[in-house]
């Protein structure tokens, strides 16, 4: 929990994603704010001279200005408001697209901190082997000096302790780069980043074998697909409008005169109002086209919204799938672990009472090792399978009295 709290505050690519939703809100705040009228104020001074008369003289002038001007767009077309449903639903999909990183950056998280966990299990386990295969070498030492075993016994057993020894230097190994990736996708340094070791996985949490499909729903990555549909049939209404023409009002209102002292007097009140109305007659078929590219985009939107929703309903299905047969492979994992420990201790009893040779007990020490590896693996999966159905599901688990409920 920890680490996932520190995650949203230090990834980059979450801090990336965050700075395009703002600016997308900005975009958002733009296309409000041309729906309303302008305003704008000017204060302004101009000598100037006239060029010189037939007496040789010139007249100098002094023109003082202060101004205020207002212009407005009607929006009889819907055009304004279609371009402030766009930006809206632009803005929406970038605040999914923000959930869905972070969604993804919480679920990597998820499977690397469970694989971190996993090499540090794998280590124990090596250990505890480095260990018992430390007292089979010495004991077959002592019974290559008593004359009871051949040295090839022994040889034996030193190559099987050495091979021993060297996957755990690999798995120390892989489990400092896993911290290491731990670390950037926290945000920090992977030379400073330090997590204490636990040496065995975590509990696998309660999922449900069966979820209604309403769940969905909160996947952000269809909230944004959905969106960026809305965004599109919004570009259509922009691109049809262009055919009516455009409707300005304008007004200005001001004093204009040579003298600042005496500026703001009726005689030197100057004011104007007035319409324009504009219409393109020949374009070459350029709205046409942008009609046609806007109702193109808005198939596309819809294809991909179709599409995600068909591939989120296939992961759902896929994870249900891997995640009911890691049960299964679990169990049988655990059996065989169960009988290969069982069967290296038998062997053992029979090499203390010499009626087996060392390979015997090479051969049962290896079986059993790669049992209990096995069996961590199978731990590790599936709990990776919960995380990822967990994240296809949108990231929570559904409540299980509603599930029953749907069912």
């Amino acid at each position: 929990d920890r680490l996932q709290a520190d995650l949203v505050v230090g990834n980059q690519n979450l801090a990336v994603a965050l700075a395009q939703v703002r600016s997308a809100r900005a975009v958002l705040g733009a296309s409000q704010s041309a729906i309303f009228p302008t305003l704008s104020l000017g204060a302004g001074t101009t000598r100037s001279a006239t060029a010189e008369n037939a007496n040789g003289q010139r007249s100098v002038s002094t023109a003082n200005s202060l101004t205020a001007n207002a212009a407005w767009e009607i929006d009889l077309w819907g055009r304004l408001a279609e371009g402030v449903k766009a930006a809206g639903a632009s803005y929406q999909a970038s605040q999914a697209d923000l959930a869905a990183l972070r969604l993804s950056a919480q679920a990597t998280l998820t499977q690397t901190y469970l694989s971190l966990r996993l090499a540090e299990a794998q280590q124990a386990l090596l250990e505890r082997t480095v260990a018992a295969n430390e007292k089979s070498l010495t004991l077959t030492e002592a019974r290559y000096a008593g004359g009871v075993v051949s040295q090839s016994d022994v040889l034996q057993a030193r190559t099987q302790l050495r091979g021993v020894q060297a996957q755990l230097s690999d798995t120390r190994t892989q489990r400092a780069q896993l911290l290491h990736a731990l670390a950037a996708l926290l945000g920090q340094l992977p030379g400073q980043f330090q997590l204490p070791a636990r040496g065995s996985l975590p509990d696998l949490p309660p999922v449900p074998a069966l979820v209604p499909s309403t769940l969905l729903a909160q996947r952000p990555d269809l909230a944004a697909a959905r969106a960026r549909q809305v965004a599109a049939y919004a570009q259509i209404g922009i691109a049809d409008a262009a055919f009516f023409p455009s409707v300005d009002l304008s007004a200005s209102a001001g004093y204009r005169g040579a003298s600042w002292s005496r500026l703001v007097s009726a005689p030197n009140l100057v004011w104007s109002l007035g319409a324009a109305v504009a219409a393109p007659l020949l374009d070459g078929g350029q709205r046409q086209l942008a009609s046609a590219q806007a109702r193109a985009s808005a198939d596309v939107a819809t294809a991909n919204y179709r599409q995600a929703v068909l591939t989120a309903f296939q992961e759902v299905e896929d994870n249900l799938v891997q995640f009911a047969e890691s049960g299964a492979a679990l169990a049988l994992q655990r059996d065989a672990y169960e009988a290969a420990s069982a069967n290296l201790a038998l062997v053992l009893a029979q090499y203390q009472a010499g009626t087996v040779s060392f390979l015997n007990v090479s051969a049962a020490q290896a079986s059993a090792l790669s049992a209990e590896g096995n069996l961590l693996s199978a731990r590790s999966r599936q709990l990776v399978a919960a995380s990822v159905l967990l994240k296809n599901l949108g990231g929570r688990l559904p409540d299980t009295r509603v599930t029953a409920a749907a069912l």
